[in-house]
């Protein structure tokens, strides 16, 4: 286990990469030693740098869950990471990578759970998950890695409080037991061209059953799921590269739309 100056050294190292706009070099690289709960505790450093600058937690996020996106990182393991007010952008707003510090974004299309009721692991299933949520949205998160050229491994990106970026929910709101979230279909567009496409059952089967691994693996940190939060899903398609200029959208059957344009 890496000793505590060295963990605080590394998420300060991190928060000053997304200050700044100035990737680092791979952590796993500079530290084999890296374990993933070095790699939690290097990401809890960097949320608190966050948060002592007015920023508040609001949900969590999963990611790589998918093969496709697994194989596009050659991460072949979720992550998982915080939500915060800041990162929380309008659906159909236009995002200014220098406003929100991006680097090197990618867009993402899943589904969001908003929670009706706390839940906390170990022993949350995926029935547990569809009892506890109010409704699910479509979503837009722009992913983004404070490490140099998305050189990651699963370390990496945990200490990065998985390559969060911004996130945008679509307008609807929908009952989630009005749907069999596994067959829903995403279609993404960039700049009116077709960008991916994938089905809810990417998400490790169903995105119920990822948010359920969430539920679990925070729980044995200690870490509950807070009525009210928004959790984010995983990926149901490959991540697409955006820059200043481009328009990204997108539509899940069942579920509705959501878009976002980016400037400089």
């Amino acid at each position: 286990m890496m000793d505590d100056h060295l963990i605080k050294a590394l998420g300060d190292e991190l928060h000053a990469a997304l200050r700044e706009r100035k990737p680092l070099q791979p952590l796993t690289g500079r530290h084999p030693e890296l374990t993933l709960d070095d790699a939690y505790r290097i990401s809890l450093q960097f949320l608190q740098r966050r948060e002592a600058l007015g920023e508040r937690v609001i949900g969590k996020k999963i990611g790589v869950t998918s093969k496709a996106v697994q194989d596009m990182l050659d991460v072949h393991q979720p992550d998982f990471g915080f939500l915060t007010d800041r990162m929380q952008v309008a659906d159909g707003s236009a995002v200014s990578l220098a406003e929100y510090r991006l680097i090197a974004p990618r867009a993402e299309g899943e589904i969001a759970f908003i929670l009706a009721e706390d839940l906390s692991g170990p022993g949350v299933t995926a029935s547990d998950v569809l009892a506890a949520t109010e409704s699910v949205a479509p979503c837009f998160e722009i992913v983004d890695s404070r490490i140099a050229n998305w050189q990651i491994r699963i370390e990496d990106t945990v200490a990065d409080n998985a390559s969060c970026g911004v996130f945008a929910l679509g307008e609807a709101r929908i009952d989630p037991r009005q749907l069999d979230l596994a067959s829903v279909e995403l279609n993404m567009h960039l700049n009116g061209q077709p960008a991916g496409s994938g089905l809810g059952s990417a998400v490790q089967g169903h995105p119920c059953a990822a948010v359920a691994w969430l539920a679990n693996t925070l729980g044995e940190l200690g870490i509950p799921f807070r009525r009210g939060e928004i959790i984010l899903s995983g990926a149901l398609a490959p991540l697409v590269p955006v820059t200043a200029g481009d328009q990204i959208d997108m539509h899940i059957s069942g579920l509705g739309k959501a878009s976002l344009r980016f400037t400089d």
